[in-house]
């Protein structure tokens, strides 16, 4: 079947776009954020990412958070921010700045987010409305974009 969650990986990948260009000290940070990030603060992120998307002109309406919850993730996600980078990763960090400057830490978290957004895209639910999409795909235009880009066409 073809791959309907690939197209969303896109959203980590934004957030990790320097994440190939990274360093030795970035990867150490980026390995020591993600070994001491919670699978709570993992939640934690992507609820924020959640609430910060929605505040798009288009999204808006349809997401439910009122400024008092807004807050308090905002609050939470800097708390994580900062203890990842100033306690827990703390040696990395000031590595990683001062050897490979402050993009560092964008690819370290960009690299978290991605980490957090697989998390959320493998939980049944999400994956059962991501899979949605498929009766309204048309398979044969799939195959037929295979087939003249010379790769294999996705699976039925």
């Amino acid at each position: 079947m073809f791959r309907f969650a690939a197209p969303f990986s896109a959203l980590a990948l934004c957030l990790s776009a320097s994440a190939a260009q990274a360093g030795a000290f970035t990867d150490d940070l980026t390995k020591c954020i993600a070994r001491s990030a919670t699978e709570n603060d993992q939640k934690t992120l992507v609820i924020w990412i959640f609430t910060a998307v929605s505040q798009h002109a288009d999204a808006r309406a349809l997401a439910n958070i009122n400024p008092s919850q807004r807050e308090t993730l905002t609050r939470q996600t800097a708390g994580l921010m900062q203890r990842l980078m100033t306690i827990d990763c703390r040696k990395e960090t000031i590595a990683a700045i001062k050897y490979e400057g402050t993009d560092a830490i964008e690819a370290a978290f960009g690299a978290l987010g991605e980490i957090a957004m697989t998390t959320l895209m493998n939980d049944p639910d999400v994956a059962k409305a991501l899979a949605g999409l498929g009766p309204y795909l048309d398979m044969a235009k799939f195959e037929e974009l295979g087939r003249e880009a010379g790769g294999p066409a996705p699976k039925k």
